[in-house]
Formats: C-alpha cells, sequence, structure tokens
C-alpha cells in the first residue's frame, strides 16, 4: 500500500517547498527544523491507521472518555540523514522505542555503488508497529536491505510503515516489488520521476544528510 502526502493540498507542501529551495536550503538550522516538521506530519497520519481503545482521564470537573492508541511502536531511522526526520516523529510518539541503522554507500570504480551496514542497533519489533523512516528513497536499495536486517535481528513486526520525504520512480517500483508479501505501507511526501547518474533523486532535494549537518569527507 503506499499513501502520498502531496496528492492533497495541506501545510506539508509548504515545508516540502523549502526543503526543496536551494536559497532556503542555505540556513541548515531551517533544513533541520522543516525535516523534523514533516515529520511530525506524517507521524500524525501514520496515527490514525493505529489501534485504539477507550480510556478514562478526570478532569478538574468530572471523568471524560478519550480514545487512545494501544499499539507499541519503534521509530527507526537510517543515520545521519535521517535524524531530523526521525526526531519528528519521537515529537509525536514519544514514549516510542528506537533502532538505528549505520549505513552507507561504498563506490565502485564503475561509478557504481554498494550499501554497507556497519551497525544495527533495534530493539524486539515482535508484536510492534515499525516506522523505518528516511528522507529519500532514491534506489530503493538500501532501504530493503535495513528492513531485512532490522527484522533478523529484532523479530516480526505486526506492521511496517516505511516513511519517505521524497521518492523515485524507480525506488517506488523496487520497494513496492521487494516487499509486496509483506505487511508493509509506504508512506511518502512526494514522488519524482527521475534519478542522476549518481543515483540521487531529480529534482529532488540534493545530499539531506550534508545540508543538515555540513559535507563529509
Amino acid at each position: 500500500m503506499v499513501k502520498v502526502i502531496n496528492e492533497e493540498n495541506s501545510v506539508y507542501n509548504r515545508f516540502l517547498a523549502e526543503l526543496r529551495d536551494i536559497n532556503i536550503q542555505k540556513d541548515s538550522l531551517r533544513f533541520r527544523r522543516n525535516l523534523e516538521r514533516v515529520g511530525e506530519i506524517m507521524a500524525y497520519e501514520i496515527s490514525k491507521t493505529f489501534r485504539y481503545d477507550t480510556c478514562k482521564v478526570r478532569t478538574p470537573i468530572d471523568v471524560a472518555e478519550v480514545m487512545l492508541p494501544t499499539d507499541k511502536v519503534v521509530v527507526a531511522s537510517v543515520m545521519r540523514a535521517g535524524l531530523p526526520f526521525h526526531q519528528g516523529f519521537l515529537n509525536y510518539f514519544d514514549s516510542a522505542e528506537n533502532a538505528f541503522i549505520s549505513a552507507r554507500r561504498a563506490y565502485r570504480d564503475d561509478h557504481g555503488f554498494e550499501i554497507r551496514f556497519d551497525s544495527i542497533y533495534t530493539p524486539d519489533l515482535r508484536k510492534k508497529q515499525l516506522l523505518l523512516v528516511d528522507p529519500m528513497l532514491a534506489t530503493g536499495a538500501s532501504l530493503v536491505v535495513a528492513y531485512r536486517e532490522l527484522l533478523k535481528q529484532g523479530g516480526k513486526p505486526d506492521h511496517t510503515h516505511i516513511a519517505a520525504i521524497i521518492t523515485s520512480r524507480q525506488g517506488l517500483y523496487h520497494v513496492t516489488e521487494a516487499l509486496k508479501e509483506e505487511p508493509v505501507t509506504l508512506w511518502t511526501g512526494a514522488i519524482d520521476e527521475r534519478l542522476t547518474d549518481k543515483s540521487y533523486i531529480d529534482p529532488g532535494i540534493g545530499d539531506a544528510g550534508d545540508l543538515a549537518f555540513g559535507e563529509k569527507l
């Protein structure tokens, strides 16, 4: 199942526009905050799919009944670009457990690359909602490997929500084909049609990690 946030008009589009804007991107603080804000909006949308139960809350006047989610949540992200995006989800799912994946592209002489995972830290994922959040879903290859590695270590969750701010058409196809038998929903803010020769999303936003935290060696 695929959900595209910008198919409907909302304030999300303002934050997405600022993330794409080459002039606004120069302000790293604003860029990180916009990553966080789109994470908050996606967290809100995903929360609508959870299971809920009635809870009684005492006010200064009387007792009120409130519907509260009963699902346990784990938020997982790929460092480093995913950190502000991850924080946006934590702002709403403040009691969630967390998983972190250290991964990087290792480029070859033929200008291709492979995904190398340095480490994965995850709690038990069984009977939980896994939110695998990564700002840019380009080829989709690293995300599929990250998903499988998380399940290998943490067990199989009830459902996985993959959240990306921008997804390429190629990445969308790869993920939906690779995980079509899995209980997975893909949430994305926008779908861009192309990838560059270096597998960056076109038009995309550029390198989200560099824009958020500075250029790397």
